[in-house]
């Protein structure tokens, strides 16, 4: 199940060189001009799991497949986007369809990139593309709202609804963003079919300079003040630098490269584990002589959900699950001694799997 994870800014922010950072299957041309991203580029990323290095060293499979994420480099937003400024039309779409945002702020200074709103001002920029969000959201609620207006009168199912694109309207013309309001259930429900940009998760990447990879400065500072009070996380980290890491070939020069900066991973490991966590994302793993694969699933999805995305015939002829958790797996050296020792568990219909369960699924179809 590849999610999307769509990377947003203003231009000139680093957005494009964080994606050629991170992708491992796509370059995206990085220049310093509006508009250089027209089409998005997208790349399918793996994400960093020292698990399943473990398993398959007690394992010793054939291939080794972890479990990835699409990142999606969208053009730069510019004020006026959500009324078709600077192709705004087009790149809002964009947005719409990702599942959650990176939203890279500028945090440093350097006069040699162009740059339209004046000073550096991260907090700024921010509430520049939330606006922008947030009127083409106001948009697609106030048509919805006046389908919605004409059945509600008899329709009490229509007239929940209504109540719900009432609230937030309300919402949005106070400047706050959808995700603000923690909808579940029936009232999610309501506005799932309108795809609405500010209620998809967001997580910020703060770019600074290279004096600040470590520590941050006054921009860093700034910006994680405003998404700690919106209960969102900040990767501060040097998009140059991340890009120029995943150039290099060969382990040492990497060690040497951390060494040289002080850096223990790249930031963009950092990124990635957070993006897949921001997704509400959970791992689980088959282990054989074949593969050792890591497989991705929603928190709290359940063994036939969770094998569903091995093949769909494994949901539907759904017989039973056998599990060892990861720890019991790679302390006892694998599948035959934690059988031995009775950790290996036979699970039904309503087991809710758990983050590293190793699993094999019985199933007829």
């Amino acid at each position: 199940m590849a999610l999307q994870v769509g990377i947003v800014g203003l231009p000139n922010v680093g957005k494009s060189t964080l994606f050629n950072a991170v992708s491992n299957s796509a370059k995206a041309q990085a220049s310093n001009y509006r508009f250089c991203t027209i089409e998005p580029n997208v790349g399918l990323v793996d994400v960093p799991d020292t698990r399943l290095d473990k398993l398959s060293a007690i394992v010793q499979p054939q291939r080794v497949v972890p479990t990835a994420i699409e990142f999606v480099d969208i053009a730069g937003l510019v004020k006026g986007a959500s009324k078709g400024e600077g192709l705004g039309n087009k790149f809002l779409a964009n947005i719409r369809e990702v599942d959650a945002i990176i939203h890279v702020v500028r945090c440093f200074e350097d006069e040699n990139i162009l740059r339209d709103e004046g000073a550096i001002n991260p907090v700024g920029d921010k509430e520049i593309i939330d606006t922008e969000l947030q009127l083409k959201d106001l948009d697609s609620v106030e048509k919805k709202i006046a389908r919605t207006e004409k059945i509600a009168k008899n329709d009490p199912k229509a007239k929940r609804v209504l109540d719900v694109l009432l609230q937030c309207k309300n919402h949005l013309e106070q400047g706050k963003n959808i995700r603000g309001l923690k909808l579940e259930g029936e009232d999610k429900e309501a506005i799932a079919d309108l795809f609405l940009l500010t209620e998809k998760p967001v997580l910020y990447v703060a770019n600074v300079d290279e004096a600040a990879i470590l520590t941050g400065n006054k921009y860093s500072e700034a910006i994680t003040k405003v998404a700690t009070e919106e209960g969102a996380q900040v990767i501060v980290m040097n998009n140059n630098i991340e890009a120029q890491i995943t150039e290099l070939e060969s382990p040492e020069d990497k060690e040497l490269f951390f060494s040289e900066y002080g850096l223990t991973e790249p930031g963009l490991n950092r990124l990635i584990r957070s993006a897949y966590q921001l997704l509400d994302l959970i791992t689980y793993f088959t282990a054989g002589v074949q593969e050792v694969r890591a497989w991705t699933i929603h928190q709290g999805w359940k063994a036939p959900q969770a094998a569903s995305v091995i093949h769909t015939d494994f949901e539907k002829g759904f017989i039973k699950a056998e599990v060892i958790g990861y720890d019991d797996y790679v302390t006892l050296g694998g599948e035959a001694v934690a059988k031995e020792k009775g950790k290996l568990r036979i699970e039904g219909k309503e087991y809710v799997v758990n983050d590293g369960d190793v699993m094999h699924f019985r199933f007829n179809v």
